[in-house]
């Protein structure tokens, strides 16, 4: 137990049952932090866990204010390729940040870094995927230690706002194919609706499914087609879609599901992140990228959310419609006697970009007619 303050307590629960314990708590401290995505949910995070965490590795720095919870860094062990503390939630999760209460914000911070920085004679502190604007910068700026900012992950986004709106933002030209695409789709008469909550787990079933389908026989994530991936999904939207952080989208055709896809929400932004389809689709030569998009669209609350999120990646369809890309950070911190390790992270990351923008370059001089990028657009 450590102190932040003459108010502020710190502990670092390692304890899984603990964990699960503080669903109300994390909850009331969700509401609170203007900066938190729907991957900082308790439900999520727990869920997360409970499919991908290691036993005895948990590390969950909490500060709380006589006795009510106002920040938490929810971090784990690794061991490889190098001993680090990273965010709980791994590569399933788009974005990661800690949590703050806003009103208590000054204190929290340093309160969570200089209980980091204790974690940090041992291991380096490496937290990637935060967005910008996160609730992690406060730690940054206030480490006394060795610190490095790196580009993450590029995102891309839209505003919040309906299909026409969108729709005028476009060049002519494209902004009519796109009416084309609509009216095709509605001649075919697919229709959308969100999902009842006591539905979702259901729904949740045949939307892997559906992912299954599409993707058979051709390159997809492995990781969406194991049953540990179901598991997390089950146990995490179906309360998040309870709360209002999650719902799920079902598109009938003939009444028939032809496709589904799992929208996470949060103060700041919505995001679509799994959708599954049909082959019949394909066969109709829908532009599922387009159906998607406008029921997300038409389904935001109004005033609620500031940004329709396409989430990570940078696949050529999602450039169809004008988006910002706004690119997340990776934060190094260490200690004197663990610097070697932020350096050789640092070396790490920047041989993997030197790969991955050659790759690149390779791709582009490949794709100089926009083959791929219809193909994209149509598997989307």
């Amino acid at each position: 137990m450590g102190t932040g303050g003459p108010a502020l307590s710190v502990e670092v629960c390692s304890d899984e049952q603990g964990f699960a314990e503080l669903a109300e708590d994390w909850g009331r401290l969700y509401r609170a932090c203007p900066s938190v995505t729907p991957f900082q949910s308790h439900a999520w995070l727990h869920s997360w866990w409970l499919s991908y965490g290691v036993p005895g590795r948990l590390r969950l720095v909490l500060v709380r204010r006589r006795g009510e919870l106002v920040a938490v860094a929810p971090l784990m062990r690794v061991h490889g390729p190098l001993p680090a503390l990273v965010p709980v939630g791994g590569a399933i999760s788009d974005f990661c940040d800690v949590l703050m209460d806003a009103e208590s914000a000054a204190q929290s911070t340093l309160a969570l870094a200089d209980t980091l920085a204790g974690l940090a004679r041992t291991a380096l502190l490496d937290f990637r995927e935060v967005r910008p604007g996160g609730a992690m910068e406060r730690v940054f700026r206030c480490w006394r230690g060795p610190r490095l900012r790196m580009p993450d992950s590029a995102c891309l986004e839209l505003p919040a706002a309906p299909m026409s709106d969108l729709v005028r933002r476009l060049p002519s030209t494209r902004a009519q194919r796109v009416r084309n695409k609509l009216n095709k789709l509605a001649r075919l008469g697919v229709e959308s609706r969100v999902v009842e909550h006591d539905k979702t787990e259901a729904s949740l079933h045949r939307l892997i499914e559906l992912h299954r389908l599409q993707w058979e026989d051709r390159k997809v994530s492995p990781e969406h087609l194991r049953p540990r991936f179901l598991d997390h999904l089950v146990r995490s939207a179906v309360p998040m879609a309870r709360s209002g952080q999650a719902l799920v989208r079902e598109y009938r055709l003939d009444g028939e599901v032809v496709a589904a896809d799992l929208t996470l929400l949060s103060r700041q932004l919505a995001g679509v992140y799994l959708y599954g389809v049909h082959p019949t689709l394909r066969k109709h030569r829908a532009d599922v990228a387009t159906m998607v998009l406008q029921a997300s669209a038409e389904d935001l609350a109004p005033g609620r959310h500031q940004v329709l999120s396409l989430l990570r990646g940078t696949e050529p369809y999602k450039y169809r419609w004008r988006p910002e890309t706004v690119v997340n950070q990776r934060f190094l911190l260490a200690r004197r006697r663990t610097a070697p390790l932020l350096a050789a992270a640092a070396g790490e990351a920047a041989a993997r970009r030197r790969a991955r923008e050659f790759r690149d370059t390779r791709a582009a001089s490949r794709d100089t007619d926009g083959t791929e990028d219809n193909r994209r657009a149509d598997a989307m």
